[in-house]
């Protein structure tokens, strides 16, 4: 017996076959028979949403806005960084110039300088007092004469070598004017003392100087220690003077002294 591949329809009892099925008990009758005859609900207008709030993030977003403006604000608050020190302007002198030294002075790297003009204006100001004041050289420190004004090694040797121990004191032999201070090839470091007749001291191969570039220093000012540094063998301090400015020949200091009263 063959099976027909045709589905079968079950009919429910008491309901044509071809028919839609009769509503049962429990619906609704009375509902509308279509979605335009159905009531329209009111739509009330949505509130405004609020922003959510940060949460744990807050902290750190305000600490970012603090940070940001305070960033901001640093330039006005704090300004340029200002030196501690006093400049050249401080004693009413210009700009710095370089200047050319000769032989073993050549200068490399020095910190600060004045030009010799600008030292001799500053020296006017000592003219009137400088009478009345005692000394008025002094010997640039307590040491041993080891090298003089002459010729050693085959060349020549412009000023006195002073031998003593580190950290003695360094002095200024005559009322001046400090063109630089800082260092200087060949010395390590040296300082340069413009007098009141035009004459450069310099000083040299100390560690340690106490003056900078303008500062106004009178005979037996300390200005200097001794020390070892540059070309040198030893603690001493390398004494120099250059007539009428620091590119004049370079004189004897032993002589200069001893025409002032100082001997060594």
């Amino acid at each position: 017996m063959s099976r027909s591949s045709a589905p079968q329809v079950l009919e429910r009892p008491g309901v044509e076959a071809g028919t839609a099925e009769a509503p049962s008990d429990d619906q609704n009758l009375d509902a509308p028979a279509t979605v335009a005859d159905r009531p329209r609900r009111l739509r009330l207008p949505h509130p405004p949403r609020l922003p959510h709030p940060p949460g744990r993030r807050a902290p750190l977003w305000f600490a970012a806005l603090v940070a940001g403006a305070l960033l901001a604000a640093a330039p006005s608050v704090i300004g340029s960084p200002t030196g501690a020190q006093a400049e050249a302007s401080d004693y009413g002198l210009g700009a710095a110039s370089e200047l050319s030294l000769t032989g073993e002075i050549d200068d490399a790297g020095v910190r600060r300088s004045i030009t010799e003009a600008e030292a001799q204006a500053r020296l006017g100001e000592l003219a009137a007092s400088r009478a009345a004041r005692a000394p008025k050289t002094v010997l640039p420190t307590q040491g041993r004469l080891t090298t003089c004004y002459c010729m050693r090694w085959g060349q020549m040797h412009w000023g006195l070598d002073l031998a003593a121990p580190l950290g003695t004191p360094i002095l200024a032999a005559a009322d001046g004017v400090v063109l630089r201070a800082g260092p200087a090839s060949g010395f390590g470091n040296a300082v340069y003392i413009q007098d009141a007749d035009g004459n450069v001291h310099i000083y040299g191969h100390m560690r340690y100087y106490d003056v900078r570039a303008g500062d106004v220093v009178h005979a037996g000012d300390q200005i200097a220690k001794v020390g070892n540094q540059g070309q040198s063998t030893g603690p001493h301090l390398h004494y120099e003077i250059h007539r009428g400015g620091i590119d004049g020949r370079p004189m004897d200091p032993q002589d200069w002294l001893a025409e002032r009263g100082i001997n060594m």
